[in-house]
C-alpha cells in the first residue's frame, strides 16, 4: 500500500511517509549533537585598562624637573612593565599626556615618572608640577612603543628629560652583563635629573655650557662596537641628527623615541568631512588632522600622536589616504595623528 492509499485518521490527516519520518529524526538528532558540541560564548565586554593611582611622592630632581611616584590607593601590586614602557596620564584638568616609566621594573608597588616644566607649552607640564602627595591620577596600564632588546653592546644617547626611558634600560644592560656606554647631554649639569643614579664609569656628561652643542656624528663614536644597538631619546633635533649621521647600511641598529611627533614637512592642505556630525574642517599643510580635530573637539581620543598606539584610529568612508605609518594599513580606517591625503577631502566616520 502506498502512502497515498493509506486512509486518513479520525482527524482527516494522512499517515506520514516512514522514510521522511526517519530522515527528519536523523536530521534533528544531528542538530542536537552539534548544539551540545558548540560552546556558548559569553558576551564580549570591553576591557578597562585604566588605573586609579595616588601620588605617594613628588620630588624635585633637577631644575624644572619633578618626579612623581604613583601607587594604587589600596597598596595592591601594579601591572608589570619593562624598560621603554610609558603611561598615558589623565591630568585633573582632563589633559592627557604620555610619560616614560623611569623607576625599577621590579618594584610592583609604585610607578615613577618625571616631568620637565615647559613654561611655553600647552599646559600639561605646568599642571603636573602642581601635583602633590595624596592627589589622585587616572593612568593607563603600561604600554611599550620603545622596547629594550637583549644585545651584547649598547650606546645610549639621552638629551635632557630623554633620560627617563633610558634609565631602566641602562640598569637592564648592567644586569645582562652587556658592554654599554651612556652619553647624557643637556643645557647645564643642574638641568639633568637622576645623575646620582648613574654609574660614573660608563657615563659621559656633556653640557652645552661646558662642551657646546653636541655633534651627533661625534656622539656615535662613543659606541663600544660598530654593531652596537643605539638607543636615543631626546629633543627632535638630536634624534634627527643621530639618524642623519648613522651609516644607513652599517651593522649598528638605531632605536629612538620622540617626546613630540615629527613635524609635517611635505604636507598639502586638505579637508576632513565628519560625516555623522555634518561638519567639514580644513587641515593646513603643516598641521595634522588630529591637531584640527582636537581644536574642534578636545575630547577626541588620542595618545601618542606618532602612529604607534592606534588610539586615534577612525573609520574612513571615502578619500585617498596618504598613510604615513607602517601600522596604518586598514583601508577602512585612518590614524589621524599621522596620515593625511595629498589633496582633496577625506570623509571620516565621525
Amino acid at each position: 500500500m502506498t502512502p497515498a492509499q493509506i486512509p486518513p485518521d479520525l482527524r482527516g490527516r494522512r499517515a506520514r511517509d516512514p522514510f521522511w519520518v526517519a530522515a527528519s529524526a536523523l536530521f534533528n538528532g544531528i542538530q542536537r549533537v552539534r548544539a551540545l558540541r558548540t560552546p556558548v560564548l559569553p558576551p564580549v565586554t570591553p576591557v578597562d585598562r585604566t588605573l586609579t593611582t595616588v601620588v605617594r611622592e613628588a620630588r624635585q630632581e633637577a631644575e624644572d624637573v619633578v618626579s612623581l611616584r604613583l601607587a594604587a590607593p589600596d597598596g595592591r601590586a601594579l601591572p608589570a612593565w619593562q624598560p621603554g614602557c610609558h603611561l598615558d596620564v589623565r591630568l585633573p584638568s582632563g589633559r592627557r599626556r604620555q610619560y616614560s616609566l623611569c623607576g625599577d621594573p621590579a618594584d610592583r608597588r609604585t610607578y615613577r615618572i618625571a616631568v620637565r616644566r615647559l613654561p611655553h607649552g600647552a599646559g600639561g607640564s605646568l599642571e603636573a608640577h602642581t601635583l602633590a602627595e595624596g592627589d589622585l591620577l587616572t593612568v593607563s596600564e603600561p604600554r611599550n612603543a620603545f622596547p629594550f632588546l637583549p644585545r651584547d653592546r649598547y650606546l645610549f644617547l639621552a638629551g635632557g628629560i630623554g633620560i627617563t626611558p633610558l634609565l631602566p634600560m641602562v640598569q637592564a644592560a648592567r644586569r645582562l652583563g652587556a658592554d654599554w656606554r651612556l652619553v647624557y647631554t643637556g643645557r647645564t649639569r643642574a638641568s639633568l635629573p637622576f645623575l646620582d643614579e648613574l654609574p660614573a664609569d660608563r657615563v659621559e656628561i656633556r653640557t652645552d655650557d661646558d662642551h657646546g652643542v653636541p655633534d651627533c656624528a661625534e656622539l656615535l663614536t662613543r659606541a663600544p662596537a660598530a654593531d652596537a644597538a643605539i638607543y636615543c631619546c631626546g629633543p627632535a633635533p638630536m634624534i634627527d641628527g643621530v639618524r642623519a649621521a648613522l651609516a644607513p647600511h652599517g651593522p649598528a641598529t638605531l632605536h629612538f623615541e620622540r617626546f613630540a611627533p615629527a613635524p609635517v614637512v611635505d604636507g598639502r592642505p586638505f579637508e576632513i568631512e565628519l560625516r555623522r556630525r555634518g561638519v567639514t574642517l580644513r587641515v593646513p599643510a603643516d598641521r595634522t588632522a588630529l591637531d584640527v580635530l582636537t581644536e574642534y573637539d578636545p575630547a577626541i581620543a588620542h595618545s601618542c600622536r606618532q602612529g604607534f598606539c592606534g588610539t586615534c584610529r577612525v573609520g574612513l568612508l571615502a578619500g585617498d589616504a596618504d598613510r604615513r605609518h607602517p601600522g596604518d594599513t586598514d583601508p577602512g580606517s585612518l590614524l589621524v595623528c599621522v596620515s593625511r591625503t595629498s589633496g582633496g577631502r577625506l570623509v571620516l566616520d565621525m
